[in-house]
């Protein structure tokens, strides 16, 4: 190959330049457009780290300029519109839609199979009732706590200022202001940018970022601050997430720049650790201790915990140390494996911790065995983008639903797939000027407010066409699955319910 590559580049160049000599000057253009490409062949022959360039000149370059383009011709021409991973071009669409305040109906019924196995649906009520979209809000506070919050049931889900840009917390704040909902911190520390009048749900990780010593410790001080700002509601500390359950992070010193040291409260320049465990504590009673401690550091004001379910029964060993210490959090948040609006490794993406259903189901039944669930709010996240979906999850008892990527489309995101490469094209998920240029942040605050407003209205309408006042009373029996040809499972037949209380006697013995 590279002896034809020599061959055909000496023909080719010598009679472009000859038969320029002496017929048409359109000649010497095209040996102008041949020698970068013998120029590139060249290169190729003489490079040693890609050995298909390197046996075919020039030509083998197509194969990684076609592998580049390959999630656009993937999402654009290949996809269906349910086919698209891992959100759905009908799901997309929809978000967009509804943030548009476009068009949301389709016409000529569904294009889903619903007979094929996994089809999930509710049944409807003969006697359907109409339900003000005012009355979906819930009040989280437990008896502990002295400045309860009334939440909206739809949110804003954890995303940090750097995973995301400035612009796209911008736009997601004023969102939540104009749409009465709440914006998650994420583990980042609350910045200029989250302070546009949204409420706040302060999320607090293993590097206490706006809160930490100079060695990494939980800083009371600090904390207390921040925890009275007025627009800080609620507080949750973080102890897994989603995406990456069991593991911490590490931002690299070139991207701590002046600002993202000053809101972390970390050195400018260098590296830093948030790591896979909390200092702070390394047991159940410490952690209860903590939860209150920052309860009472933040004027009793509602703090909760996240976390992506693990070991079944480390979760039981710490409701066993709530009722035995009576003591515990306001609220839980519940993140499924399959969430996740940050870059993961792989490995921990792909194969670790308990998907959404599965973890919801199980913490809801423990907090109900130990008689927990009247003080304590669950909320839930993991690819939540349809009211339909978030039935779903509150059937499974959850209280409260965060949607992050959900919310990341409305504010512009086109799942170009680039999050971890800090060159998404339309501003949201980097820190690159060139690139935030092109998010304006009124018209996306709008999207993000009017995607909340929608949703929630949608979710009003299906509570009501199951005859229900609202979404608290629907129940596991009124979800249903398909599981094979002719058999249907209902969510209670697949999550069996735990009676309230169930765990006491056992426990106690």
């Amino acid at each position: 190959m590279r002896t034809t590559f020599w061959l055909l580049s000496f023909i080719l160049l010598s009679g472009t330049a000859f038969l320029g000599f002496f017929t048409s000057v359109y000649y010497y253009y095209l040996f102008i457009l041949l020698v970068p490409l013998f120029v590139v062949g060249v290169f190729d022959i003489f490079q040693d780290k890609h050995a298909i360039r390197k046996n075919f000149p020039v030509i083998g370059n197509l194969r990684y300029f076609f592998e580049f383009i390959r999630p656009e011709i993937q999402q654009y021409f290949v996809e269906s519109n349910l086919s698209g991973r891992p959100i759905s071009r009908e799901m997309r669409a929809v978000v967009y839609q509804r943030a548009k305040g476009v068009l949301q109906t389709q016409p000529f019924g569904t294009q889903r199979d619903v007979y094929e196995e996994g089809h999930v649906w509710m049944n409807h009520s003969m006697y359907p009732k109409k339900i003000q979209t005012k009355d979906m809000v819930v009040q989280v506070g437990s008896k502990f706590c002295t400045q309860p919050y009334t939440s909206s049931i739809f949110n804003i889900s954890a995303m940090s200022y750097g995973s995301i840009s400035s612009k796209a917390i911008h736009a997601l704040n004023l969102g939540a202001l104009e749409g009465g909902f709440y914006h998650n911190t994420g583990e980042g520390g609350i910045s200029s940018h989250h302070l546009h009048g949204g409420d706040l749900v302060w999320q607090i990780g293993t590097g206490y970022f706006g809160c930490r010593t100079s060695d990494g410790d939980f800083d009371p001080i600090q904390f207390r601050e921040k925890a009275h700002y007025t627009e800080v509601k609620m507080i949750e500390l973080k102890l897994s997430q989603g995406a990456k359950p069991g593991k911490g992070g590490l931002l690299p010193g070139i991207k701590v720049t002046e600002e993202i040291a000053e809101i972390r409260g970390v050195p400018i320049g260098e590296d830093v650790e948030s790591p896979a465990y909390h200092k702070a504590f390394d047991s159940n009673e410490g952690l209860l201790d903590l939860i209150q401690k920052m309860r009472e550091l933040a004027g009793g004001k509602p703090v909760g915990i996240k976390l992506c379910v693990g070991r079944v029964n480390e979760f039981e060993a710490l409701c066993q140390s709530m009722v035995q210490k009576q003591m515990w959090p306001d609220f839980i948040t519940v993140d499924g494996a399959e969430g996740g609006t940050g870059a993961a490794p792989l490995e921990f993406a792909n194969s670790m911790g308990t998907p959404l259903e599965e973890g919801l189901a199980l913490v809801v039944n423990t907090l109900n065995g130990y008689g927990l669930t009247g003080e304590i709010k669950v909320v839930a996240s993991g690819k939540v983008f349809t009211a339909f979906h978030a039935l779903t999850k509150m059937a499974l008892g959850a209280d409260i639903i965060n949607s992050g990527r959900g919310m990341m489309l409305a504010v512009g995101c086109i799942q170009a797939l680039k999050c971890n490469s800090n060159h998404c094209p339309v501003g949201v998920a980097t820190n690159q000027e060139s690139l935030m240029k092109g998010l304006d942040v009124d018209s996306k605050s709008l999207r993000v407010a009017n995607y909340h407003n929608e949703t929630v209205k949608s979710l009003a309408h299906l509570v009501g066409a199951a005859g229900y006042d609202h979404p608290e009373y629907i129940h596991r029996i009124d979800i249903f699955r398909r599981m094979g040809d002719a058999v249907v499972a209902s969510f209670e037949d697949i999550f069996p319910s735990v009676d309230y209380g169930s765990y006491l006697n056992v426990y106690e013995k």
